[in-house]
């Protein structure tokens, strides 16, 4: 069973292939600091190969929820360095999701900051703010001149998730978000070099990884996308558009070495993820959940199969913090509570049994 042997990722040596997809769990409070509870949770699922972190605002204006983590504050870069430290006692690895909301939040949510995209285009529907659910707002269109700012942004909240001891950060292309919403042409109508042609909507988001390598190294940043995705309007409708437009973006950063690329796909085997796979030439990690749930013969055939060289997964990770060794062992699963995936307390967070013969 390939899944349960090591993986080199970059500097990140995995004992097993399994990895903890990117989860938001809104624990972290107004001031958005990981506490006690957070570092046990984290703690809980140190035996997965690789746990990715809930998504992380680089600034303050990026912030998409309320109870989100940032990486911004002094006291935020201290409370992760507490969630690093109790994963690394417990022999796990943990990279920062470093995610800029973007469009999809509300000034109630960010402090009163300005909500900013890359054109001046609102999400249809409403949001969750501090001040209850509230619409979406049209966001002001970034000028050109204010990109460079927001990638010294993610810059320096990667900069401070080493600092905090992370063994490394992934970068959120994926779901939605600023970055994913340049790579749409139903969120990105610019007319100037960031929009427009596939190659231009991708050169943000290879501006913003190239930065982050060029600060801290290739071996510790991997990237997340969700192509054809289709959430949070940030729609790709046009099979060729997402073809082009995703290797435009594969094809500058694969000479970088990452560490990953990790792909959100519900067809990890079709030609678009294995084209970008080639295209990339290093690891991919592949997860097919979103709509369903991975389950284990599909995670071990995945690999197996040649499909991908890590398999990223959510709620079974969400419900069964010792994973790895009940698919390992092909033991009995708890269920996961979806109505306790968005609230506050400990209950469906670090109450989850271990295995109990």
């Amino acid at each position: 069973m390939k899944l349960f042997t090591p993986l080199t990722l970059g500097d990140l040596k995995l004992d097993n292939r399994l990895v903890m997809a990117p989860l938001t769990r809104v624990r972290s409070g107004k001031d958005g600091v990981p506490g006690p509870m957070v570092v046990e949770h984290y703690k809980q699922r140190a035996s997965l190969g690789l746990i990715v972190s809930e998504g992380t605002y680089p600034s303050h204006a990026g912030q998409g929820f309320p109870g989100q983590p940032g990486l911004v504050t002094d006291e935020q870069i201290e409370g992760w360095r507490n969630v690093a430290d109790a994963v690394h006692a417990d022999g796990g690895l943990i990279v920062a999701q470093v995610m800029h909301a973007g469009r999809v939040t509300h000034e109630a949510t960010t402090g009163g900051r300005e909500v900013v995209g890359p054109s001046a285009i609102a999400i249809e529907g409403e949001t969750h703010t501090y001040e209850g659910k509230k619409p979406y707002p049209t966001p002001r269109a970034l000028r050109e001149d204010e990109l460079p700012s927001v990638i010294e942004d993610f810059v320096q909240a990667s900069k401070n998730a080493i600092a905090a001891g992370m063994d490394g950060v992934e970068i959120h292309g994926a779901n939605g978000y600023l970055l994913h919403e340049f790579l749409s042409p139903a969120s990105n109508q610019r007319d100037d070099k960031y929009g427009g042609s596939p190659e231009n909507r991708a050169r943000f988001v290879a501006e913003v990884v190239e930065a982050v390598v060029a600060a801290l190294g290739a071996g510790k940043v991997g990237i997340r996308i969700s192509p054809a995705h289709n959430i949070q309007d940030a729609l790709e409708t046009d099979a060729a558009d997402v073809r082009a437009t995703y290797r435009a973006l594969v094809d500058r950063i694969a000479p970088l070495g990452l560490a990953y690329l990790s792909v959100l796909h519900k067809d990890p085997a079709g030609e678009l993820v294995q084209d970008l796979r080639q295209a990339f030439g290093g690891a991919v990690l592949v997860n097919s959940g979103f709509g369903e749930i991975t389950n284990r013969d599909e995670a071990l055939s995945l690999l197996d199969d040649g499909i991908g060289d890590a398999v990223v997964v959510g709620r079974p990770a969400i419900a069964n913090p010792d994973l790895a060794y009940r698919w390992r062992e092909d033991l009995p699963l708890n269920e996961p509570d979806p109505s306790t995936f968005y609230t506050d307390g400990a209950k469906g967070y670090t109450d989850y049994p271990a295995f109990s013969a």
